[in-house]
């Protein structure tokens, strides 16, 4: 795309050329730089209301890298490469995430187009249900990518670091009792994949459907269609129950032929649902809640480490000793369900907890709360996806960790508010 608008483009059309590569989550690293360079040629720059709390949330993410050789009781490593990498990756994130929410408010309608922008995530959400396909039907698809070639050993060992730049198609994991794919491609991680498909599909069905004729709605009911493979393989829970609450929101805050067709569309859809060998899997998982004490565990731990450092946390995550079901920490040959994952990999609220302690949650929770507010009573099509997305981030943010792409898309999300208003 010729014009101001190509790195928006490049980042959302082009994801899985990035994601080939090996770059991923970090393109969005990668494209805020010439974003930057260009912002600044049209200066003032207009901002966002709510711009002060993310900018709170930035500083407060500098400062608490004041305790990045410190470790809780009842926690244990010390200060090393791994640390200082996760530390300056989200750093990293959180300042492109903010340079790409001021880029797209300086566009233009004339530069980009509403329209345009929702429907280039509209072509992101068909690139995800490609990508869940593959993970579906080739589970082992993996390779080293030419990021992860070039990097060195170092870094690219780092696991942080090893989910971002090096693809696969699934992960598999004995979440019904037997080994079974999770699509994660194109993403980092299977529930980033859970939580980036539902936000993608606010925006396909909107962009594509809300505002298409009869060939572009019939190319969105087959890929609805295909998108509930992936989505019931997922197992994913919190997918399941954000794309249940926004069929609901949808029903309360529409009215008139529209809710009544919507409604009608539904029972056929369940009903189809129903019927096809999906819905036993789906029964399978729901009777499967195998993480719920994993989750507990963790919560609880996380919890207790940032009572020794509220206001600030620590800059990053930490391991903690034992786990739900031992005190041995690590996995070991004999115990290979022992350790877990790192504090605050729960949830986008508990990594903000543990890392810039319960100040740093507060400024999240605001920033995404405000947009609520501002905007609830924008009943455009845009409007209303938008303040969805907005309260899926919120209800994400106790089961999802929000790094990397996650976090990209609800501030795109959030831009999509503002430039609507």
């Amino acid at each position: 795309m010729k014009g101001a608008a190509w790195p928006i483009a490049a980042l959302l059309v082009g994801y899985p050329a990035w994601w080939a590569l090996g770059f991923g989550g970090l393109s969005v690293i990668v494209l805020a730089v010439p974003m930057a360079v260009l912002l600044l040629r049209r200066r003032p720059i207009r901002v966002p209301r709510g711009f002060g709390l993310w900018v709170l949330l930035l500083a407060g993410y500098l400062v608490s890298g004041l305790m990045l050789g410190e470790s809780p009781p009842g926690t244990y490593g010390e200060l090393g490469a791994g640390r200082l990498i996760g530390y300056g990756m989200r750093l990293a994130l959180y300042c492109s995430v903010l340079i790409t929410v001021l880029y797209l408010g300086n566009l233009t309608e004339r530069e980009l187009p509403q329209l345009r922008l929702v429907r280039m995530l509209g072509v992101l959400f068909v690139s995800t249900v490609a990508g869940g396909l593959l993970g579906v039907f080739l589970p082992g698809f993996a390779y080293t990518s030419p990021v992860e070639l070039l990097l060195p050993d170092w870094i690219s060992g780092n696991s942080f670091v090893q989910n971002l730049i090096h693809p696969t198609a699934a992960q598999t994991q004995k979440v019904l009792g037997f080994a079974s794919p999770r699509p994660e491609a194109p993403y980092e991680w299977a529930n980033a994949w859970g939580s980036n498909a539902s936000v993608l599909l606010v925006w396909f069905v909107v962009g594509w459907w809300v505002y298409g004729g009869p060939r572009r709605r019939l190319f969105v009911a087959v890929v609805l269609a295909l998108a509930a493979i992936p989505i019931v393989y997922s197992l994913n829970r919190g997918l399941w129950i954000g794309l249940g609450l926004a069929v609901l929101y949808v029903i309360v805050r529409v009215g008139g032929r529209t809710r009544v067709a919507l409604c009608g569309a539904l029972a056929a859809a369940a009903l189809a649902f129903t019927l096809s060998p999906l819905s036993s899997l789906f029964a399978q998982r729901l009777d499967r809640p195998h993480s719920n004490d994993i989750r507990a565990f963790t919560v609880s731990a996380t919890l207790t480490a940032a009572g020794h450092s509220p206001v600030i946390g620590y800059g990053n995550t930490r391991n903690a000793t034992g786990n739900h079901r031992t005190i041995t920490t690590g996995k070991t040959d004999w115990c290979d369900t022992c350790g877990h994952p790192p504090l605050g990999s729960d949830g986008q609220l508990w990594l903000l907890i543990i890392t810039q302690g319960f100040t740093g949650a507060a400024l999240y929770v605001a920033f995404f709360l405000g947009a609520i507010r501002r905007h609830w009573r924008d009943r455009s099509p845009v409007g209303l996806a938008g303040v969805l997305v907005m309260g899926l981030v919120l209800l994400y943010m106790f089961i999802y960790d929000g790094l990397v792409t996650p976090l990209t898309l609800y501030l795109i999300s959030f831009a999509l508010l503002w430039r609507n208003s």
